[in-house]
């Protein structure tokens, strides 16, 4: 399909759960490139950035708790 004959993109239309799957797939990074410029296509870049960096953070405070829970055995 060329880019002329490919259908508008309805940003509003993405959900939650799209952005992150995205997200999530970014962080184990396992992209196809397709499915990434599909993404950047369809998702906003401010729901990115907040998933992202909820995710960071969650990832974070889980690696701090496993560290506590084997030190402290």
């Amino acid at each position: 399909m060329s880019d002329s004959q490919k259908l508008p993109v309805d940003r509003a239309s993405t959900t939650f759960f799209q952005t992150v799957r995205a997200v999530a797939w970014s962080f184990l990074g396992v992209r196809k490139k397709s499915e990434l410029d599909a993404d950047m296509a369809r998702l906003n870049i401010f729901h990115i950035l907040a998933v992202g960096f909820v995710g960071a953070i969650l990832f974070v405070l889980t690696l701090i708790a496993l560290v506590h829970w084997i030190v402290a055995k």
